[in-house]
């Protein structure tokens, strides 16, 4: 049966204020403070609260359907479907027929009671029967895990390509916005065995087979009963004391809402964060280094003493709190509850002394499926009441796919003329000003210039001034706040985003490396031709990283962070490498208890060559793609060397294409450029070539003097 893990639910609209003590009840959890939302917004309204969640599933029954739709188009799914539900709708039934054959049992001692004989044929068929029922759930427990393993499986990578494809089109603003964050991660709400869709299935299914269970259990324990004297009140009054406990547990730990958790208290933040110090391998060295034992040893065991019992992490503060003994009516009331099929049976038996061995197997029989029955009573509750939850589930899952960017996409297509790229394309920021989302700070503030077809600009300025947000503005990883920017005199914003990225080839400052192959990562920077070997190897030559690459144990096959980790267990220390990769024998979290390191270490310098190398991928096709390079501190982590053949490599690479770098070095490179940008707290503050830069004596002429003083002798 499935055993869905009930989620939080959001409210609908508005904000969440720990503040507002009308709408949110304040708990003190030892060193938690505890929020909880009183959802005053239905106390108007009887009954609105509790039909809230049908409203819910009524408009999410559209995305069900597609889902079911979607279920026919992988293969087999259907068929291996059917045999799941048959095997539920049969498993439902295993009680009922057990049941039956305990029934029988009273017929027995009511014959024995009354003809002082026994039907020994019908008792051992009794027991027979009991004992396939066993052997029969057991065989429909193994053959259901044996169907819904695949079944899963091929619903889990149907619906991985769907979770991908929606993930994949997101720009960049839109993917860091929280609330799409939230949105996506609901549709990676289960774990990594299952999917949305599947617990969805299984959901349904251990409703009706719930309800199935019910009726079935009901209908056989109805007509066992009917004719015994006591039966009937006994069996009430067992399912009634089920049924009380779990009402009064379920108005004890029923989840009234949105809720939040914090702990100001500050000993104990400190206490947590030097345990984290301790216990992390990344602060090891730095803590052995600086002779931080004694002192963080000393500290922690003074926060313990001085927190004493209010110290804890939430969960444990919050289930102590929940289970804490108190004294009410309910727990007054339910021991005398739990004895009163007891009491009834002795009276009874006062009564008519001889029904006590019918009535006494009466009392067993109830008392053996009142648990099973009050528990499916029970189960049937809680999956309803997540079935809501569940299906806002599936509807989000359909929902993803339609989140829309916030980089909108032009419909007029760039180039006109693929030819045009050879020469260049022009730059032109008219009056831009630019705030990351999130910030009320400006990145750029009312930057205007022009940069000529098959032009060189380098952008000058210190760390923070805005250079890289130039570069991510012309390849509309963000649109301008406020101003305009035009590529080939045309309104950036009116291109088409894919044919605009087309033409563009970009080295950002926070590169990234996949968690892929060396060869893939240089390949990906032209995807036309990400498994070419000649192109590849053309562009690691002209980034400079062929040769360090040649000398890794697996070449361009290497895998700078390997994506499927190694686990294993019980491995001797001595043991330095398996699989052709270290062994990390540190206390780690995980299955196996010791896992490989999964990465190569390269240096600074060779993961940039790495990018560099995937940035010419693009401008060595066959026909023109690229019109304009832009390179955003692309020497930052080489030596003078490497940045000097980095440089010419550039230079000659570059043709007539326009080419923008942004760096804080005055060097070789600025001397050759047809135009700079001098960048200082989000502003232009000069404009033009190098010669004239100097004649003016300005900050640009200042800078370039200190630099070149430190090569001076």
């Amino acid at each position: 049966m499935y055993r869905g893990r009930r989620s939080i639910k959001a409210s609908k609209g508005g904000a969440f204020n720990p503040e507002d003590a009308k709408q949110v009840k304040h708990t003190k959890l030892g060193v938690w403070d505890f929020y909880q939302e009183r959802r005053l917004e239905f106390a108007r309204i009887p009954g609105a609260a509790k039909a809230e969640p049908y409203l819910e599933m009524y408009q999410s029954l559209p995305f069900v359907w597609r889902m079911l739709k979607e279920l026919g188009q992988i293969k087999s799914c259907w068929i291996l479907l059917s045999l799941y539900l048959l095997i539920v709708f049969l498993e439902s039934l295993v009680p009922a027929v057990s049941l039956w054959y305990s029934g029988q049992l009273l017929k027995i001692v009511e014959v024995a009671v009354d003809q002082r004989t026994v039907d020994k044929e019908l008792l051992f068929t009794v027991a027979g029967g009991r004992v396939a029922c066993t052997m029969v759930a057991r065989l429909l427990s193994h053959f259901k895990d044996r169907v819904q393993s695949p079944l899963n499986k091929r619903i889990k990578q149907h619906y991985s390509t769907h979770i991908f494809r929606a993930m994949a089109r997101l720009d960049v603003p839109t993917f860091d916005d929280p609330a799409v964050q939230r949105q996506m991660e609901s549709a990676w709400s289960t774990t990594g065995r299952s999917s949305v869709c599947w617990d969805t299935i299984q959901l349904a299914s251990g409703v009706m087979s719930t309800l199935m269970r019910l009726f079935s259990q009901v209908s056989v324990l109805t007509s066992v009963l009917h004719n015994q004297r006591d039966g009937p009140l006994l069996a009430i009054l067992s399912f009634g004391e089920t049924i009380f406990t779990w009402f009064s547990a379920r108005s004890r730990f029923h989840d009234t809402g949105v809720w939040a958790a914090t702990s100001t208290n500050d000993d104990y933040i400190r206490m947590e964060g030097m345990k984290r110090v301790v216990d992390n391998p990344t602060h090891r060295k730095e803590m052995v280094v600086g002779n931080m034992s004694k002192f963080l040893t000393a500290q922690y065991n003074e926060f313990v003493q001085r927190l004493g019992e209010k110290a804890g992490g939430f969960h444990d503060m919050m289930r102590e709190h929940r289970l804490r003994d108190r004294l009410d009516f309910s727990s007054l009331i339910r021991e005398p509850l739990r004895e009163l099929p007891q009491i009834v049976f002795t009276l009874r038996a006062v009564q008519y002394p001889t029904s006590i061995p019918l009535s006494l197997a009466s009392l067993h029989l109830i008392r053996e499926n009142a648990q099973s029955f009050s528990s499916s009573v029970f189960a049937l509750l809680d999956e309803t009441g997540n079935m809501a939850e569940q299906l806002a589930s599936v509807r989000k899952l359909y929902e993803i796919e339609n989140i829309p960017n916030k980089v909108v996409d032009g419909r007029e297509p760039f180039p006109e003329n693929q030819q045009t790229l050879n020469n260049g394309i022009s730059v032109e920021f008219r009056n831009v000003s630019f705030k990351y989302p999130g910030t009320d700070n400006y990145a750029l503030k009312g930057i205007s210039f022009k940069i000529e077809p098959g032009q060189l600009c380098i952008i000058v300025g210190t760390n923070g001034s805005g250079k890289s947000t130039i570069l991510k503005l012309i390849a509309r990883i963000y649109d301008p706040t406020e101003g305009e920017i035009f590529i080939d005199g045309r309104n950036i914003q009116n291109l088409k985003l894919e044919d605009l990225r087309r033409a563009i080839s970009v080295l950002f400052q926070d590169y990234t490396h996949f968690p892929l192959s060396i060869k893939e990562n240089i390949g990906l920077g032209d995807p036309d031709y990400a498994y070419d070997k000649d192109k590849i190897l053309e562009a690691a030559k002209l980034g400079g990283a062929e040769e360090f690459i040649e000398r890794l144990p697996e070449g361009f096959e290497t895998y700078l962070n390997r994506p499927v980790r190694d686990y294993y267990s019980g491995i001797p220390e001595g043991t330095k490498t398996l699989f052709g990769r270290a062994v990390n024998f540190s206390r780690v979290r995980d299955i196996g208890g010791m896992r490989s390191t999964n990465s190569t270490s390269l240096s600074g310098g060779q993961m940039q060559r790495l990018a560099v190398a995937r940035t010419f991928m693009r401008t060595i096709a066959s026909e023109p793609k690229v019109g304009l390079l832009l390179f955003d501190e692309p020497s930052a982590s080489l030596d003078p060397t490497a940045e000097h053949d980095l440089f010419e490599r550039l230079r000659n690479l570059r043709g007539n294409k326009t080419m923008l770098f942004s760096s804080h070095r005055f060097g070789n490179l600025t001397r050759h450029a047809d135009l700079i940008l001098y960048l200082n707290d989000s502003v232009v503050v000069e404009e033009g070539t190098h010669d004239e830069l100097l004649k003016r004596q300005g900050e640009y002429s200042r800078i370039w003097m200190l630099q070149a003083q430190a090569f001076l002798p």
